[in-house]
């Protein structure tokens, strides 16, 4: 496998027409293709998605779970739908222990899948905001499935790497192979199991999936692979996604919205309170001094959300009181600027009671921050068989200890690493008057303007990738390409002052000083640059109404418009 060069010469994409940004540019197409007929924000994110699935089955599909943010522009609200699934009724801890899993379930077990969540989330995305029908939505993804597409490069290497992890030894898992291996950079890969699904869903709607053949191909498979707890017809049939009011907070003015628990996208809002009571904007992109306060930040950041985040159905999260100005003043106080603190804990506030992102902006002023998938790559690599895609196995992010917020429990969504992002502007010109806008509540209200649709993708760096790539936005005043293209940091949650991976490109003197401040520092380069997230930024100018695209360079996409 010959080196890759992942330095970008990519300019931003400016448009008043709409543009999708992807990290595939055959799903960038696809989306566009749906724009070009009428269609809007929703329509092309979710045929993008679907494209995606098809193009770069090693991140995401349907066999996965989905979030997305959708800002309308008739009403100036943001909305949250979760997309997520839930774990199997019958899997409890006693049962796990009685099959010897007491502490942990191997990552590829058939009892890490949770209910596939992204179909009901893409059927329900388009009934609340699209405009199109799904047969019109699916079709370019159809079309690839069926008639085969040329695989990317980057795309390539991290099928082949995955048909090593997990392919080879997953039931069915030979499927999305050719001949034993992952297709090569340029060759013809063809999904007809992929394309019957699509077209099933095409006509038949999100029920297709959860009952009828697919689902029993889902059930069946499952047992197959050794699982007398797993999802069952019943859970599948039982699956809804949910419509949630988002949370946010305001950050320099900007009011930044995630979707709420049991997605991780409070970390970053977390973090962007603690980041607030910083100069960032006076200090360059990427001293020591900036990366040193977003790295602490981001640790008393996972040290709360690591324990808080689960589903709030099963568990009281205090989301208001983490969010809180005045809690980010007493986490800000822990911050040492000459030097690292090792093991961060979670804070107590009071309570009063690997993954696709994508882009699309239409050119009605709508957009949707979309993001879908498998997790570790393939999931499990288990593929219910002759319908082309692989069972995710997002129940790996359950805690295992009974007094835990995040553990297992029958028919409950797990901690959740994908989070789509948005970004809304609230000032005076477009309040009615100076009272609006020191009211400022951080509820989806009427005032609001859009500023930012991005997200990054990628496990646990997704958060972190969110707080990097909108201060360069905000503090740095860069468009979204060179936020984009920045070096970042990437620190491991595993435990408490864990490493800290730094992105080649980092100035040396930076990745110097901090060690010598105490970061347990390492350099990744290559391929093993996905481990920085692969991101996705559409910014809307306020007065032009101008939209500037950006799409990341470590992978293999690009942000386009229309004509």
């Amino acid at each position: 496998m010959t080196s890759i060069n992942f330095s970008s010469q990519r300019s931003p994409v400016y448009s008043r027409n709409g543009i999708v940004a992807t990290s595939q540019p055959l799903a960038t197409a696809a989306g566009l293709e749906v724009l070009a007929k009428g269609g809007n924000a929703a329509d092309a994110a979710v045929a993008a998605g679907a494209a995606l699935n098809v193009t770069e089955p090693a991140f995401s599909g349907i066999g996965g779970d989905m979030f997305a943010l959708y800002f309308s522009a008739d009403s100036k609200r943001v909305t949250a739908l979760n997309g997520s699934g839930r774990a199997p009724s019958a899997l409890t801890l006693d049962r796990l222990k009685t099959d010897g899993f007491a502490s942990s379930i191997p990552p590829f077990h058939p009892y890490t899948v949770t209910v596939p969540g992204a179909c009901a989330g893409w059927c329900d995305l388009i009934q609340k905001h699209g405009s199109l029908s799904m047969s019109e939505i699916l079709a370019p993804a159809i079309r690839l499935a069926s008639e085969g597409f040329p695989v990317a490069p980057i795309t390539s290497y991290f099928w082949g790497r995955g048909v090593e992890r997990q392919l080879k030894s997953a039931l069915n898992g030979h499927e999305l192979t050719i001949d034993g291996r992952g297709p090569r950079a340029g060759e013809i890969f063809r999904n007809l199991g992929l394309a019957k699904t699509f077209e099933t869903i095409a006509e038949g709607g999100a029920s297709a999936f959860y009952q009828g053949e697919i689902a029993e191909s889902i059930v069946n498979v499952l047992k197959e692979a050794g699982g007398s707890l797993c999802v069952s017809l019943d859970d599948l049939a039982s699956h809804t996604s949910t419509w949630e009011e988002p949370i946010s907070v305001d950050y320099r003015g900007y009011r930044v919205y995630e979707c709420p628990p049991n997605g991780q996208g409070i970390t970053a809002l977390i973090a962007l309170n603690i980041l607030e009571g910083f100069d960032l904007a006076s200090l360059e992109s990427l001293s020591v001094e900036k990366m040193h306060l977003m790295i602490e930040s981001m640790r008393l950041a996972f040290a709360d959300s690591s324990w808080y985040v689960t589903d709030p159905k099963f568990s009281n999260i205090p989301v208001n009181e983490l969010l809180s100005k005045d809690y980010a003043i007493e986490r800000r106080k822990l911050i040492n600027t000459q030097s690292a603190v090792r093991n961060i804990k979670r804070g107590f506030p009071v309570s009063s009671s690997d993954t696709v992102y994508l882009s699309v902006a239409d050119k009605f002023g709508n957009a949707c921050s979309f993001i879908n998938s498998n997790y570790m790559g393939f999931g499990t690599g288990i593929v219910p068989k002759g319908w082309g895609f692989t069972l995710q196995n997002r129940g790996h992010n359950f805690s295992l200890d009974p007094n835990h917020p995040n553990a297992l429990a029958p028919r409950k969504r797990p901690y959740h690493t994908i989070i789509p992002a948005m970004v809304t502007r609230f000032t005076a010109k477009n309040a009615k008057n100076a009272k609006d806008s020191e009211n400022f509540s951080g509820l989806s209200g009427s005032k609001e303007s859009l500023y930012a649709s991005y997200g990054v993708m990628g496990g646990f760096m997704q958060p972190q990738g969110h707080v990097q790539v909108l201060s360069a936005l905000v503090d740095g005043g860069l468009d979204p390409q060179s936020a984009l293209d920045l070096p970042r940091f990437c620190i491991g949650v595993e435990e408490s002052g864990g490493r800290v991976a730094i992105e080649e490109g980092m100035p040396q003197e930076t990745y110097s000083n901090l060690e010598k401040m105490g970061h347990p520092v390492y350099s990744v380069s290559g391929y093993e640059r996905a481990l920085f997230g692969r991101g996705q930024v559409i910014f809307r100018d306020l007065e032009s109404g101008v939209l500037c695209g950006g799409s990341d360079p470590r992978a293999d996409g690009c942000a386009m418009t229309l004509v």
